[in-house]
């Protein structure tokens, strides 16, 4: 979607001033760190704090684990903890849910501890979380939805004023509702009791600051709204700015209401696997267990540069620059990752598409495109794959 909107966005930027925008009441600066949504103070936390302001977060963890396993149960015990990040990347989206359908299928997919995501990331996530029982849903996604069932431009209305986006955000959204069901909620519940976390990302605009939601707590939550709640935050985590308008999240500060502009969470950052602030050997501690951690990255994009003549005008130009932003930023998060990954003693394993994969998109969500991509990862993940055990160039 970034590259189909570049051009049409700075378009809307002549048009600026003739818009006024969607109504706001924003919070207030000086209230940013105490906003929460309304009774759910523990659903969510900011994604580059220090670590002081973790400590909740890690005893949320301790709790979860202790109510799972019995508080002295785990003390010596050596257990595996497997991680998936899934990033951003439109409908490349489609190698990483080929991946997950042929790892399940060569019988070597483990059960993830934990999964992220983020943008198209966060639509593969909560499939992948509930496991291979959902794989048929997670094909369906990737390979029969097309770019005139996704993208309804309202291009003119942007430009003019009367509309806050240049695509029409109802058709991801019934898409989002489509693929998420009460059912669905009930059992991301059931797993998160089971002491295991889903988390989806998006950035906070006002803040310019990734936020990163535990939906399972949400699920678990007892909200008659968290299933309307969770699908919000997964448009927001999937809304390019300009393209998609932001997601607004009703909040509470110092006892009054406000609202929070939430847009794709690949604005602050590709991929995650846990803030680096947070410190895992405190629940280590306090548990008493011996850890054995692997994490799974899933670049959902190339990461090798790639030659193409750009045209010496203004719109080329400007999305060619775009383009080579993301992939730059996404590759700087692999690198973050793995820091963190050797910091906390973590087995790093990098999964991404591969640089001889020619085939060309002709559109936001190209329908052939996608099942060709979805295609080669299914193979790749069903022969085992090869992860790489550093990111790109570290060597």
């Amino acid at each position: 979607m970034w590259r189909a909107s570049t051009g049409l966005m700075l378009l809307l930027l002549t048009s600026a001033c003739a818009s006024e925008g969607m109504l706001r009441d924003p919070v207030p600066e000086g209230l940013v760190n105490q906003a929460s949504v309304e009774n759910l103070k523990s659903v969510r936390f900011w994604g580059d704090a220090p670590p002081s302001q973790y400590q909740f977060v890690t005893d949320e963890r301790i709790a979860q684990l202790q109510k799972r396993y019995g508080a002295a149960s785990l003390k010596g015990r050596k257990v595996s903890i497997e991680s998936l990040s899934l990033s951003g990347g439109g409908d490349d989206g489609a190698f990483g849910a080929g991946l997950l359908v042929g790892w399940s299928e060569s019988g070597s997919r483990p059960e993830f501890d934990v999964v992220t995501g983020i943008s198209t990331g966060s639509m593969i996530a909560p499939l992948a979380f509930l496991g291979p029982r959902y794989d048929a849903l997670l094909k369906q996604a990737y390979t029969t939805v097309s770019t005139d069932q996704l993208v309804k431009a309202q291009v003119l209305p942007a430009i003019l004023g009367s509309a806050d986006s240049l695509v029409d955000p109802k058709p991801l959204a019934n898409m989002i509702a489509h693929y998420t069901s009460q059912q669905m909620l009930e059992e991301i519940a059931a797993e998160y009791r089971k002491g295991r976390v889903l988390l989806i990302g998006t950035t906070n605009l006002d803040a310019q600051r990734p936020v990163i939601w535990d939906i399972g707590a949400l699920a678990n939550s007892g909200r008659p709204d968290a299933l309307q709640l969770m699908r919000k935050i997964m448009l927001a985590s999937a809304s390019v700015p300009g393209a998609l308008p932001p997601v607004e999240i009703k909040v509470t500060a110092d006892g009054k209401h406000y609202d929070e502009m939430h847009v794709d969470g690949g604005v602050t950052r590709q991929v995650f696997l846990y803030p680096p602030g947070y410190d895992p050997e405190k629940v280590d501690r306090a548990l008493g267990w011996k850890p054995v951690r692997r994490a799974y990255i899933v670049r959902n994009g190339k990461v090798a540069p790639e030659f193409a003549v750009t045209k010496a005008k203004l719109l080329p130009i400007a999305s060619r620059s775009i383009s080579t932003l993301i992939k730059t930023q996404g590759v700087g998060d692999l690198y973050q990752i793995y820091l963190t990954a050797k910091r906390d003693n973590f087995d790093y394993n990098l999964a991404y598409i591969p640089a001889d994969f020619n085939v060309r998109s002709k559109s936001a969500f190209d329908k052939a495109y996608m099942n060709k991509l979805f295609n080669l990862g299914y193979s790749l993940g069903r022969a085992g794959y090869k992860w790489e055990k550093s990111p790109p160039g570290w060597h």
